[in-house]
């Protein structure tokens, strides 16, 4: 992950360093355009999406982060669902932003969308009254998963929640095979703290309070887990 700012008039091409420092969604970026599809088939994208925006129980006027926001798809779900709220999208990867932003404009919606690493978001401390994160920290090593935890702690207004889904713990024996499938692409290593559960731990360690596992949904690649976490008032 990089550790530099893009603003959105960078350009699409990154350079060296960057392409060393971040994984495109589908591993390769030549895949990028194929993400929506992909994941709509393999997920129960709807269903998953729908899941973590009915737990978070928006209220008007909050501030909304879309961590590692992707093409967009949640991104409109929330401004859909709540046209009230200020909703803002985060990624590093240009290409998939710029299908994000395509999106957006075609929809008409009002969504910020911004380059940036997760683990040193371009936001002032206490911005945003809930942070959600799908199908992204499975991509980072322990380190970074830690370091983007502590980052979105940052970010967070005292009482606000970080709402997460990523692959969890495989519920069977078939899961588990299925899930390989996910850690061949994505790789071994950085998918060992999901198959082993450790998420809510990381959260715990990033600061936050009432760490709860709220469900798991099987797909045909394995488990995701939803889970909930609150930045304490003080």
């Amino acid at each position: 992950m990089s550790l530099m700012k893009m603003t959105e008039s960078d350009s699409p091409e990154m350079n060296d360093t960057q392409k060393s420092q971040f994984l495109p969604a589908l591993r390769f970026s030549w895949l990028t355009r194929f993400y929506d599809p992909v994941a709509a088939m393999t997920t129960r994208e709807k269903v998953f999406r729908m899941k973590l925006l009915e737990q978070a129980e928006l209220c008007s006027g909050n501030n909304i982060l879309d961590l590692a926001c992707g093409t967009g798809t949640f991104a409109l779900m929330v401004k859909a669902e709540y046209p009230d709220v200020s909703v803002t999208g985060l990624d590093i990867d240009p290409r998939i932003l710029a299908l994000a932003r395509k999106k957006t404009c075609k929809a008409d919606a009002n969504i910020q969308f911004d380059s940036g690493n997760a683990g040193a978001m371009p936001y002032a401390p206490k911005t945003f009254d809930v942070v959600f994160s799908s199908l992204f920290f499975h991509h980072l090593d322990s380190k970074n998963k830690l370091l983007a935890m502590k980052d979105v702690f940052r970010v967070l207004k005292p009482g606000g929640v970080f709402h997460v889904c990523d692959w969890g713990i495989p519920a069977n024996l078939y899961s588990k095979l299925m899930f390989n499938m996910v850690r061949v692409l994505d790789g071994f290593a950085v998918t060992e703290d999901n198959v082993n559960g450790r998420l809510p731990v990381f959260m715990k360690n990033a600061g936050f309070v009432d760490v709860h596992p709220l469900d798991h949904i099987g797909t045909i690649l394995g488990t995701l887990d939803m889970i909930s976490a609150r930045k304490p008032m003080t």
